[in-house]
């Protein structure tokens, strides 16, 4: 059986990127990352990358003249290495919907909220202030409306009362780096579908893809 070849798309550090990388290495992710593309040439994710043997790539948005262009460079570049898959691991640009369009069921992002509240940014902030009693991330397909895509997987933890913005963002991202290789192994062994909008695991609704911890 091929293993799933994976193109992944960042912006910063790369901190998920690098839980990928770990789990590829533990045999838990069986993966391919074929390339690792970033539009700022200073993202630390290009060095973990590098690190691990894989190749990489930036191409600078601030280079083209508009989003349209800058789409296009990106997805030539993609499609050279003939990926099954597209993860969006902290990239941070909205993409145009022709290329959302032409990865359609195979471009994924992870976004820190419990979709579909709180799309955007400054997510952590918001749930606080409204008074959340649950916070998470979410793992989905893209579609060209921003964070409104099938949701693949979640993860929820509580909010504290002594939360910061900082310490619950840390405890986010501890869900993150066990959520998103997850996702990409539910993918990657072909069980995931679409039906009606809404992603079956194995071919139905699964508790599985809402989890909840304990950080």
């Amino acid at each position: 059986m091929n293993r799933t070849r994976a193109v992944v798309l960042i912006s910063g550090s790369g901190s998920n990127l690098q839980a990928f990388i770990d789990q590829i290495a533990a045999g838990t992710l069986t993966i391919d990352i074929a390339l690792v593309v970033s539009n700022k040439a200073d993202a630390f994710g290009l060095i973990r990358a590098s690190q691990a043997g894989i190749d990489t790539a930036v191409i600078e948005h601030k280079a083209f003249n508009s989003r349209h262009a800058f789409d296009v460079a990106l997805q030539e570049k993609i499609d050279s290495v003939k990926p099954d898959l597209v993860v969006l691991a902290g990239f941070m640009r909205i993409l145009t919907s022709e290329f959302v369009n032409h990865y359609s069921h195979r471009l994924i992002n992870i976004h820190p909220s419990l979709l579909p509240k709180f799309p955007g940014t400054n997510t952590h902030q918001r749930a606080m202030d409204a008074g959340e009693q649950w916070h998470g991330a979410s793992i989905h397909f893209v579609v060209p409306e921003v964070d409104a895509g099938p949701i693949i997987l979640q993860g929820r933890l509580a909010i504290k009362e002594n939360d910061s913005v900082e310490s619950l963002q840390n405890r986010i991202h501890s869900i993150e780096h066990k959520l998103y290789p997850l996702a990409i192994k539910w993918f990657a062994e072909n069980r995931l579908s679409i039906e009606n909008g809404q992603v079956l695991l194995d071919g139905e609704t699964a508790t599985e893809q809402l989890q909840t911890f304990d950080l």
